[in-house]
């Protein structure tokens, strides 16, 4: 599917703000580090070129590596108490989708993995099963998929438990698209034997997601503004399925963040969305931001990752946190501008949003004129309070407080990879872990880190 003129042209617009977004220093590794008002421990890494898990410490040393992770098909890797890994490995040919997810001990010993779903046919034309993965998985006893005070392993983290796929799979759904769809959004839930014990297909659901009329004949036609020019291909391109895990929400009588209920996101389409196990979606907003005051005030969120409500035990826990990515997406008309005879969202700018869910008040934003990342990325929130951000496509990694004051700073330093002969050092997303997490490892000294001034820099 060939991007619309106007996603070219607001391409353009990108390529030359991205040529002065950056980081606060020159070189990589560790640029700002304060130990005092940072959550202090180890950092995981998923780079989307390198085919391995990374973890540094504070300082950016690399203290332990994982090969055969593959985040650029399947999306996040994570560390569990123990020093146990998990994430994606192996690629399904010319698809961005995983074969499998596998779990490995400290010693990469592989412990299990999940890969019955869906067969395929493989090298030298043989069928193969493969998993479909792509962007996102989660285990259910880690319900954001990171640390919280409250979020212990059972059963024990070298034991495969429920987890929550986000697979693809190829059909044909005549109402929804023209087109065959090759890579239509599939939630699968499997059981600690492999058995899928749940599923959800989005075009099976697109009556229930509020396009209107233009959207709706966007996405038939494959004529989508920006991002959007996927069409049938990936029409809607979920990139988070988050379970919404224990919160206060669903204790006080609200049903809709049942803690077994699923927050999903549509980079396409720019909507964020809770799915019930009955497969009804009762909680949403997108793709139409002007629709009522409060939505206004939260202004357009455009191609957004890594939505999920903050886990019990952390600060602000029960909000929505979400990496508002900015760029372009979307289908239809509302909120849209006009570009090149396309309608279009657009912002060269992302934000980080902590949003109230139940009154959609923003509780706290992150933003800057020189914050930027047109895909990937995610945030976490830590113990402390701050908030550490993954600017996904730079390899930048930050930590900030609620003030916004950046105490640690990382620039992954190693370019590999990457499409068309350009290597990259994008890290998909990253996450912090306690030091006790990986008790085979031996607590690191931290040592501050400040930045020279940008007029004083010098490469020596």
């Amino acid at each position: 599917m060939t991007r619309s003129a106007g996603g070219v042209a607001l391409a353009a617009v990108v390529a030359a703000i991205i040529a002065w977004a950056g980081p606060s220093v020159f070189p990589t590794g560790t640029t700002i580090y304060d130990p005092g008002r940072a959550w202090n421990g180890y950092t995981v890494l998923s780079p989307l070129a390198g085919d391995a898990a990374i973890v540094i410490d504070m300082n950016g040393n690399v203290v332990k590596r994982w090969a055969g992770y593959n985040s650029s098909a399947g999306g996040p890797v994570r560390v569990l108490p123990g020093g146990v890994v998990i994430g994606a490995a192996g690629t399904n040919a010319g698809k961005q989708e995983s074969l499998a997810l596998i779990a490995r001990d400290f010693e990469g010993k592989e412990l299990w993995r999940f890969d019955h779903n869906e067969q395929i046919t493989g090298p030298g034309g043989a069928m193969t099963w493969a998993l479909r993965q792509h962007h996102d998985w989660q285990r259910e006893d880690f319900p954001a998929g990171y640390y919280s005070p409250g979020a212990t392993p059972a059963p024990p983290p070298n034991t495969a438990a429920k987890t929550l796929a986000l697979t693809h799979t190829t059909h044909t759904r005549p109402a929804v698209a023209e087109e065959m769809m090759l890579e239509d959004d599939r939630i699968i839930e499997l059981a600690a034997d492999g058995r899928v014990t749940w599923e959800w297909v989005v075009s099976d659901h697109i009556e229930d997601l509020h396009f209107d009329k233009d959207a709706r004949e966007a996405i038939h036609t494959g004529n989508g503004g920006g991002d959007a020019g996927r069409g049938a291909f990936d029409w809607f391109h979920m990139n988070s399925a988050t379970y919404v895990g224990p919160n206060h929400w669903y204790d006080e009588g609200d049903k809709r963040f049942a803690p077994e209920n699923v927050v999903i996101s549509s980079r396409a389409a720019s909507i964020v969305a809770i799915v019930a196990r009955d497969g009804k979606i009762v909680w949403q907003i997108g793709p139409d931001y002007g629709a009522t005051p409060e939505l206004r005030a939260l202004r357009q969120v455009i191609g957004q990752h890594h939505a999920h409500l903050i886990p019990k035990g952390l600060p602000g826990a029960g909000n929505l946190l979400v990496f508002d990515n900015g760029g372009a997406s979307g289908y239809g008309r509302p909120n849209a501008i006009a570009l090149n005879g396309q309608n279009i969202y657009a912002r060269p700018t992302s934000r980080v949003l902590e949003i109230d869910p139940v009154t959609l008040k923003l509780v706290w934003s992150y933003t800057s004129p020189t914050f930027f990342a047109t895909n990937i990325s995610g945030a976490q929130r830590l113990a402390n309070g701050n908030t550490l951000v993954t600017e996904g496509p730079d390899g930048r990694l930050f930590e900030v407080n609620k003030d916004g004051v950046i105490v640690w700073e990382y620039v992954y330093p190693v370019f590999s990879g990457g499409g068309k002969g350009r290597p990259t050092n994008s890290v998909y997303r990253a996450y912090r872990v306690p030091y006790a997490w990986i008790p085979q490892l031996a607590r690191p000294v931290e040592q501050t880190v400040t930045p020279p001034k940008v007029e004083e820099f010098r490469v020596k």
